[in-house]
């Protein structure tokens, strides 16, 4: 009767214990809930940031490109007018030696 009794006591202490727990458990598990979805906000508020990121980055080697083709085409301009300021000048020479 003893060991019963004793039995009954330690399965109404884990029964107690269990029902306090249910309560802990819930308040870890929401816990657990809030810190997932901040990550997850988090993470897509960075995945944002990073696309931004790209798109700023692209735009602005998009105009270094488009800058550096401008500047190359004024320099192959210039090139050829170096070369036909050249050869008029070769011509006038030998015009005036012919003279």
């Amino acid at each position: 009767m003893r060991k019963l009794i004793i039995a009954t006591a330690a399965i109404a202490a884990l029964t107690g214990v269990a029902a306090c727990q249910k309560p802990a458990e819930k308040a870890a598990d929401s816990q657990a809930d809030a810190i997932q979805a901040q990550g997850e906000a988090n993470a897509e508020k960075l995945e944002a940031d990073a696309k931004t990121t790209e798109a700023h980055a692209q735009a602005a080697a998009d105009q270094t490109v488009a800058q550096g083709e401008a500047t190359a085409d004024a320099m192959r301009a210039a090139a050829d007018q170096t070369k036909t300021n050249a050869d008029a000048h070769a011509d006038a020479v030998k015009d005036e030696a012919k003279h």
